[in-house]
């Protein structure tokens, strides 16, 4: 009989991950935390984005672009599968530039890159008058974009609602409210977490997928998990007719209608609530990209918080003091759901074909200390 796994973490790195354990045959029980949780999950962009990723680390840009590369997998899947629909679109993206030095030392960082990968990396340097055949709204400040062929967008919270049913529908368990306290490895190798109502919760192996969490629950399994919140907040205009052609990092236009503004980052301890002076930034530069937006009405914001490692790339470990736990902590669940599902069980696993990922293991903190 295959391991049977337990999750910490019902976001979409844990349900991910989940789905792939599910589709190679093991036994899953998802422990997902209650409401006052931090959830990453549900307030986050909705990005499947490679521009910008790994600039100055070559390992998680190709780590990236496989997991790219397979979103129209896992889209059609997971839909033919549940019956939902996830809105994903991948027909390219822009890194807008307010200065031609600016955009030129970001070309000077892709050309590195592709050098260093020895590959068609993909980008594309398009001025203002390239820019506005594709987007006529865009304002004079700008002056051109980075074009990325492989950039797209989806809804993140119809992505984390397909997972969670496929994993129901694959046989799996999705235990909600459900806040671990405690994790030990028993006697026999297997493992106990203990809730905070009392229950316990038994499995073979122990998957940490649980976010800022991890940072009380890692060193209970002799993982370090230095993980850290940074707070991002978002605006959302009222419903418009298709105007924005393409998603940014920094606007895109949902396919509902609204226009979701962000990517501001803010060091506020665990802190989400918006913040006023850094709404008026986010709204000051995205009139300066889509001037019309200065006549939108915006409806809500919020602010949400990022899991961050000191080097902001993932961290992939098994513990070496419990063999059979496991952490897995990103800040770009949803650009790597694909990864997660398709290439990360085969890590867990140790399989023949397991991705090397010790680039992303918690060693490299150690290394980094020692300099």
């Amino acid at each position: 009989m295959k391991p049977e796994y337990v999750i910490i973490g019902g976001g979409v790195v844990g349900c991910a991950v989940a789905y792939g354990l599910l589709k190679n045959g093991h036994q899953v029980t998802v422990l997902d935390g209650g409401d006052s949780a931090h959830r990453a999950s549900r307030g986050n962009f909705g990005l499947v984005w490679l521009s910008c990723k790994g600039l100055d680390a070559p390992h998680y840009a190709a780590w990236t672009r496989r997991s790219v590369g397979m979103w129209r997998e896992l889209a059609d899947e997971l839909e033919q599968l549940t019956g939902d629909t996830i809105n994903l679109e991948q027909n390219g993206g822009y890194d807008f530039h307010f200065s031609e030095a600016e955009m030129q030392t970001r070309v000077t960082q892709y050309q590195y890159l592709r050098q260093a990968l020895g590959s068609d990396h993909p980008f594309e340097v398009w001025d203002q008058a390239r820019l506005r055949q594709e987007e006529p709204q865009i304002g004079p400040d700008v002056v051109g974009a980075i074009y990325g062929a492989e950039d797209g967008h989806v809804n993140p919270l119809k992505l984390l609602r397909a997972y969670t049913k496929a994993i129901k529908i694959l046989g799996g368990k999705v235990i909600t409210q459900a806040n671990v306290e405690h994790i030990e490895q028993q006697a026999d190798g297997r493992f106990c977490a203990t809730l905070q109502d009392g229950s316990t919760v038994n499995s073979d192996k122990i998957v940490l997928a649980a976010g800022l969490g991890a940072a009380k629950l890692g060193p209970q399994l002799g993982l370090k998990a230095p993980v850290k919140p940074q707070k991002g907040q978002v605006l959302i205009t009222e419903k418009l007719p298709p105007v924005i052609n393409r998603p940014s990092g920094i606007i895109r236009q949902v396919n509902e209608g609204g226009i979701q503004i962000g990517d501001s980052k803010e060091d506020a301890g665990l802190d989400d609530q918006d913040t006023m002076a850094v709404t008026a930034a986010i709204a000051e530069r995205a009139i300066a990209v889509y001037p019309f937006l200065a006549n939108t009405r915006l409806l809500r914001s919020w602010g949400a918080l990022r899991i961050i490692s000191p080097d902001g790339l993932p961290i992939y470990q098994q513990s070496s003091s419990h063999p059979g736990a496991y952490i897995v902590s990103c800040h770009s669940g949803i650009t790597l759901a694909a990864a997660h599902s398709y290439l990360l069980p085969h890590w867990l696993e140790n399989t023949a074909d397991s991705p090397d990922l010790e680039l992303f293991s918690e060693d490299r903190f150690e290394l980094s200390e020692a300099r």
